[in-house]
């Protein structure tokens, strides 16, 4: 039912001609074809009738997909046999070709077409926005993720520095696509790239040279910052490249919805390490400035217990700076409670960032409060934020450990703040 809903809709609502077909039609058109050139043609046309589709549409061209280009399992067992029964070169292609669904080869083939790339990035965006209330599109996300973390990976990425030279159009999408502390005209985008001690790395990919796909934005300071406020101030003097001792990781920004899941921040803060220790012999740290985005939470989770730790987040909630100050040091046993022994079920810890930063091998360095005094630090986590520390010798022991054993890493200084709290409510 859903595909015949689906070829009358494409064909009311998407032909180009009166002869042209339904989408479904060209779909199968494309799949079945061997020329280059009519099959970038077909690809440019399906990409064209998609983008003009409205949600009703898209679910109707995803369920296509989901239910008509899956796997036949006649298919996969019959290759299964014929492989048990001959393991040969013709055998084992037999195989792979029964085990794909041919949805992954209707996306290869969709990215012949010209700028296909980001035409396919913004699909599964669409995908992703759609699946909550048609779960059974999981699988096509799954032929997504297949062909992205191979077209995508670490050999194809370009880091680029962004700055104040860089094409109006590119710092546009900074601007746009800036996640952690938000861009709100050009003159802060200009105090965040034009002193000589503020830097912006990208990755892009040469299908999509005008998109970023992640940045990362780092300020060179002299000694480790506890406050973005601070860091971003208006009237600070630039440091000369003599008296900068740390680079301060203090925002990453995933840009593409499309491309969730596929991993490039790891392999950003590591290029983009080398790149500053090469230019800057002086740096001695590479730290993080990093927002708690899941504190606030925590804190009321725990709370219904507290009375005292309640009537301490009513105030907070009031925007009471003087409670924050007065109970500095209860604040920041908490938060190292919450970061070095809050955990989910599955033994990973609550903070989003953390997990991330945790696995690239950072460890947890220092907490502070009144860090980011924005509305949005009042809002996650009571203006706190926290330093990451890429201590260079220890990052892939750190990030073993983690991986092996769940393992958070912890400057000396938190583990005794955590022991010394421990053993007062013990007493």
């Amino acid at each position: 039912m859903m595909a015949t809903l689906f070829e009358i809709r494409s064909a009311r609502l998407l032909q180009a001609s009166p002869d042209a077909g339904t989408m479904a039609d060209r779909i199968e058109a494309l799949l079945s074809g061997e020329g280059e050139v009519s099959g970038m043609m077909l690809a440019k046309e399906i990409l064209s009738r998609y983008q003009a589709m409205d949600d009703a549409a898209k679910c109707e061209f995803f369920a296509y997909l989901a239910e008509h280009l899956d796997l036949d399992p006649d298919s996969v067992n019959a290759a299964i046999e014929a492989y048990r029964a001959g393991r040969s070169v013709e055998t084992l292609h037999r195989l792979s070709r029964a085990a794909e669904p041919r949805r992954q080869e209707l996306l290869r083939r969709l990215n012949q077409a010209p700028g296909a790339t980001v035409w396919l990035v913004r699909m599964r965006r669409d995908l992703l926005r759609l699946m909550p209330q048609m779960t059974e599109l999981g699988v096509i996300d799954a032929d997504f993720q297949h062909l992205f973390s191979s077209w995508f990976n670490r050999g194809f990425l370009v880091l680029r520095q962004i700055d104040w030279s860089t094409p109006a159009n590119i710092l546009e999408k900074i601007i746009e696509y800036e996640a952690v502390h938000a861009i709100n005209d050009w003159q802060e985008l200009r105090r965040r790239l034009l002193p000589r001690d503020r830097r912006c790395f990208a990755f892009f990919h040469p299908a999509m040279p005008e998109e970023p796909l992640i940045f990362v934005e780092v300020a060179l300071c002299r000694g480790i910052p506890g406050s973005v406020q601070v860091l971003l101030g208006e009237d600070r003097e630039p440091l000369h490249d003599s008296e900068i001792d740390t680079a301060v990781f203090y925002s990453i920004s995933n840009c593409q919805e499309g491309l969730k899941g596929i991993s490039f921040g790891n392999l950003l803060i590591k290029q983009v390490v080398e790149e500053l220790a090469r230019d800057l012999p002086g740096l001695k740290s590479f730290v993080t400035l990093s927002p708690l985005p899941g504190l606030n939470r925590w804190l009321k989770e725990i709370s219904s217990d507290h009375p005292e730790l309640a009537t301490l987040l009513s105030r907070i909630e009031n925007g009471d700076t003087q409670a924050i100050a007065d109970n500095r040091d209860w604040l920041r046993r908490l938060c190292v409670e919450y970061l070095l022994e809050g955990k989910r079920s599955d033994g990973l810890p609550y903070d989003p960032v953390a997990r991330f930063h945790l696995a690239n091998g950072a460890l947890v360095h220092d907490v502070h409060t009144l860090a980011d005094v924005s509305g949005n630090g009042w809002k996650q986590s009571s203006t706190m934020m926290v330093n990451y520390l890429y201590d260079l010798p220890l990052v892939s022991r750190n990030s073993e450990r983690y991986s092996a054993a769940k393992a958070v890493s912890a400057s000396r200084q938190l583990e005794q703040l955590l022991r010394k709290d421990r053993n007062r409510r013990r007493a």
